[in-house]
């Protein structure tokens, strides 16, 4: 069965998701106030409504209340922006507490009703009756949500080792299982160094990359197999799968010489 849905994004979030736009005709852009499973929210439309199938959904499917005034608007970026400003005063409570978690942001929902605290830590922690002093404190809703390290850099942001801002914080590839030998595909150093982004996990991009990888790798001979090309027959020592070329060396007599060729001007059987 096909429904009607538009897709939408938190003010903090890279993911999109999909809700009933329950008869309102709604345009990409638009800032609407929202049901969630921790009540009521504000979210931007990012892809107007379109037919899928329910069968694809995984959650039950959340309704579009009402457009959002420019009042509410202004409200929730205001709120939001207050929020962020008790940082500095919320880590020292927490230093002052001695719980061992680090704080990487506060959020403030759109009617100044409640607080997320995202933190890090190396275990559990029992937060308890800290969430009771800050309700006390700032007299709102508290919520302390524990995140890995791959969200802390969504949040954060910051350069990766390619030298441009880290692809979670752009979010790209923030869904994307990532593995080995994804680098494998990509002929990548295995250091972990080398392969791994900012939060200590393998780079987002492997995963994203990883597709474009494994069609062009069904494309290209073999390193160490033989190829025919213009000038006979010689071993393939180095693929480039980007720009779709192979070097390839030629041994003669006392000499080696290695020569490139574009992937369409040499013949190899393809047995991947």
């Amino acid at each position: 069965m096909q429904i009607e849905v538009v897709s939408a994004r938190f003010l903090h979030g890279n993911n999109d998701y999909y809700f009933s736009p329950n008869g309102f005709e709604l345009k990409k852009g638009d800032y609407v106030i929202v049901d969630t499973e921790k009540g009521k929210d504000i979210v931007k439309i990012v892809k107007e409504k379109e037919e899928v199938d329910a069968s694809s959904l995984q959650d039950s499917l959340k309704n579009v209340l009402k457009v959002a005034t420019k009042e509410e608007v202004e409200e929730a970026f205001l709120n939001d922006k207050k929020a962020a400003e008790l940082l500095p005063e919320i880590k020292e409570l927490i230093a002052k507490s001695g719980l061992e978690m680090k704080v990487v942001s506060v959020e403030g929902n759109y009617n100044g009703s409640k607080l997320t605290i995202n933190f890090t830590a190396e275990n559990r922690v029992d937060f308890r009756d800290l969430v009771k002093k800050l309700a006390e404190k700032y007299k709102m809703r508290v919520e302390l949500r524990q995140i890995g390290p791959r969200d802390a850099s969504r949040i954060l942001g910051g350069i990766g080792p390619c030298g441009k801002t880290c692809c979670c914080h752009q979010g790209l590839g923030i869904n994307d299982h990532v593995s080995i030998k994804m680098a494998k595909n990509q002929g990548l150093s295995l250091n972990p160094n080398s392969i791994s982004g900012l939060c200590g996990k393998l780079l987002c991009c492997l995963g994203y990359e990883n597709n474009y990888y494994v069609e062009v790798l069904k494309e290209m001979p073999k390193v160490n197999s033989f190829v025919k090309t213009r000038d006979g027959e010689g071993k393939v020592v180095y693929c480039d799968l980007l720009r779709k070329t192979v070097n390839v060396k030629f041994e003669s007599d006392n000499t080696v010489e290695i020569k490139n060729y574009d992937l369409k001007d040499i013949k190899f059987r393809a047995d991947r």
